[in-house]
């Protein structure tokens, strides 16, 4: 039976044969190729935090105090990393984060089409954005037979929202991803610099641009009168959604609804009580508040406060081992951000798919080290805090 963890002989067996790895492995170099090869413009909008970027540098440092005990004698010739989650059988418990500027990480510009590959390739399920460079439907397909998700960023126009989230379950997502933390964008100094906003310039915005009930908000198509389509989407952007929302919520779609930026265990017994069918606990990566906790330290009593409700993680991901110590504080699924926008950057889809090959394979190889054979067995295992 192959593991993920045999990406490595395949590395090392290519080597033999001359053949080196054309995206790094590691996180510090792939960052470091990624910065050489990125435009400045869209460098800092990835790679750029709220206010001093603090909370974003903690995402990351945060996961150094937690530490894993190794415990041998135990059989871990074989591994199972699969997992059940809103009645989906996965591979894996990795999926991709949305981002919503993948459109832009590729030099074709169709990002999000190459992320989607990605996925596919890999059986990692994908969560394509509401800001995207191709249209959602187009993005389904090119996911193929692995399960995709769809964020949504909930906008003013209730009709506008309706007909998004009934685009993405006729196109075939198994789950709306709704983002609660950016009805406005926080404070970000490196966009703020160089005055760059990349949506404001008509990128990632083909989901309105396509979708009937935007283009009926306006006189002149797109691609006749982008300005007047700009500043539509921007005066329809961001909708200040409250609990008393979630019954309108629920009535757009029969698809499962995760509730996106619960960091409060209140917050996730509340979100559960009002008909949540996942919790999904993620800081946007540091990108939207700055002064907070580390997401990985707020993930514990979300996962307590959530009782059989799964509970989705991100903010922080580098590395196949900081997923293994996020399932082991409750995690049910990880997602992964920048590390597969990176592999996007420097080698479209088949960089993304080697980033996230890297990131199985060092989890799969630590639960092997470990003594850890299953994903229960990670989470009795458990992390400790270290100082």
């Amino acid at each position: 039976m192959p593991h993920y963890g045999d990406y490595q002989n395949q590395i090392y067996f290519a080597g033999l044969g001359g053949v080196l790895p054309k995206i790094p492995v590691d996180y510090a170099t792939l960052v470091a190729r990624a910065e050489q090869a990125m435009p400045p413009h869209v460098l800092n909008y990835v790679q750029g935090g709220c206010g001093d970027e603090h909370t974003q540098d903690r995402n990351r440092t945060a996961f150094d105090h937690w530490g894993m005990t190794p415990r041998m004698m135990v059989d871990c010739t074989q591994r199972d990393l699969s997992i059940e989650l809103l009645g989906l059988k996965l591979p894996t418990p990795l999926f991709m984060s949305p981002i919503g500027v993948n459109g832009i990480a590729t030099q074709d510009e169709h990002g999000d089409i190459a992320a989607a590959k990605a996925s596919a390739a890999t059986g990692v399920p994908f969560s394509s954005s509401t800001l995207s460079n191709d249209p959602l439907e187009d993005v389904a397909k090119a996911c193929g037979d692995t399960p995709a998700f769809f964020q949504l960023y909930t906008p003013k126009d209730k009709e506008l929202a309706e007909s998004l989230v009934s685009r993405a379950e006729q196109a075939g997502y198994k789950a709306i991803q709704i983002t609660l933390d950016t009805w406005v964008t926080g404070w970000r100094p490196r966009d703020l610099n160089t005055a760059n906003f990349p949506q404001l310039r008509g990128h990632v915005l083909q989901n309105y641009f396509s979708d009937p009930v935007f283009r009926s908000r306006l006189e002149k198509p797109p691609e006749e009168d982008l300005r007047t389509a700009v500043t539509t989407w921007a005066a329809t952007f961001g909708k200040v959604l409250t609990w008393d929302d979630m019954k309108w919520l629920r009535s757009l779609t029969k698809l499962p609804i995760i509730l996106k930026g619960i960091c409060h265990g209140d917050d996730a017994r509340r979100a559960v009580d009002e008909g949540a069918d996942a919790i999904y606990c993620s800081n946007h990566g540091g990108r939207q508040a700055n002064g907070g906790i580390a997401a990985i330290d707020m993930l514990p009593d979300v996962v307590a406060a959530s009782g059989d409700v799964p509970v989705l993680f991100d903010s922080g991901i580098r590395s196949g081992s900081d997923v293994v110590k996020a399932l082991a504080l409750g995690a049910t699924a990880v997602g992964v951000g920048r590390p597969y926008f990176y592999g996007l950057a420097l080698g479209g889809a088949a960089g993304a798919e080697h980033v996230l090959r890297c990131i199985l394979a060092e989890a799969d190889l630590l639960m092997a080290v470990n003594g850890y054979p299953t994903i229960a067995a990670v989470r009795e295992a458990g992390v400790k805090r270290q100082a």
